[in-house]
């Protein structure tokens, strides 16, 4: 999410819900649903949720309205049980409904959980206090990406410009590593959008993994990341980016039993540890190299 793409915090306009064919009753703040993917202008809408059954879809009377593509004019259901516990049930939907990544017929909803519709995510709150959660929540959105879980285009910039005026006052190289998903199109195209957003979620998991904590992982945009390596020198940038591109290729992205291979280019730039260096002067010169990365054959890595 870049920084034009800030959610609009907006609440359901109804705040009230009704079932197909069914009179509309009050909501109550027992849990809601907060959606979070795609980015646009109801991203960080609430959904207040309450003890009648609740659908999502396309379709009109739906309480939970989607008009995307990929939901079904009645996709799935929440409805909450004698003890007080949620439950989704999906309604033979085109392509189904998940609770953290996992496909349910029928799922238990966890204070937390991720809830996936087609292409689009909820984010399941029922916490003790459901306005601090949704606060937090809508934080969250302005610095990590809705689908990777990792942080946004808007905290990199931010963590980059502290990184390099540290690294510049400490005399201390730093690193930055752009990369992205070779032919990210063609497995769009091959599989659909839904496999497409999976794989970047599970490119970030993969790398994530290898990071250091004073590291930083980051969605740049589309299938384009970045990685910032403070007190990094040449040679190190160099092995970092190998281990990305390794961890990449090494085992076949499986997903709703599609299972394929994912590879990518990458390009890396270091600063110079005696001179002061802009923000857009280290990401262009990354990005500069991943294009050549890319011209060269693509599964490799530039860094200079």
């Amino acid at each position: 999410m870049t920084t034009a793409e800030q959610p609009t915090i907006t609440e359901n306009s109804a705040q009230t819900f009704r079932t197909p064919n069914e009179s509309v009753r009050p909501a109550n703040d027992a849990a809601c649903l907060v959606y979070i993917y795609p980015t646009g202008p109801n991203m960080g809408t609430r959904y207040a949720l309450n003890g009648i059954p609740v659908f999502i879809g396309r379709q009109e009377d739906c309480a939970v309205r989607n008009i995307d593509n990929s939901v079904s004019r009645y996709h799935a259901k929440i409805v909450r049980g004698t003890d007080g516990e949620y439950t989704v049930t999906d309604l033979n939907s085109t392509n189904g409904t998940f609770v953290n990544n996992h496909r349910k017929q029928d799922g238990a909803l966890r204070d937390g959980d991720y809830l996936r519709i087609g292409n689009c995510i909820y984010r399941f709150l029922a916490g003790g206090n459901i306005e601090a959660e949704y606060h937090e929540e809508i934080y969250r959105l302005t610095v990590l990406d809705a689908l990777t879980q990792i942080h946004n285009r808007r905290y990199l910039t931010e963590f980059l410009e502290r990184e390099i005026t540290r690294s510049h006052r400490h005399n201390r190289s730093l690193a930055v590593v752009m990369f992205d998903i070779d032919h990210f199109k063609a497995i769009n195209d091959n599989h659909g959008h839904l496999i497409g957003d999976m794989t970047l979620r599970e490119l970030a998991t993969r790398v994530k993994a290898i990071i250091r904590q004073d590291e930083l992982l980051a969605r740049y945009g589309g299938e384009e990341f970045a990685v910032v390596l403070p007190e990094t020198d040449l040679a190190e940038a160099r092995a970092i980016a190998e281990r990305i591109r390794e961890v990449t290729q090494k085992h076949p992205f499986a997903f709703n039993g599609v299972s394929y291979t994912v590879t990518v280019s990458l390009g890396g730039a270091v600063t110079r540890s005696s001179a002061q260096h802009a923000t857009t002067e280290i990401i262009a010169q990354a990005d500069a190299n991943l294009y050549k990365a890319k011209l060269a054959g693509r599964n490799q890595s530039v860094v200079s």
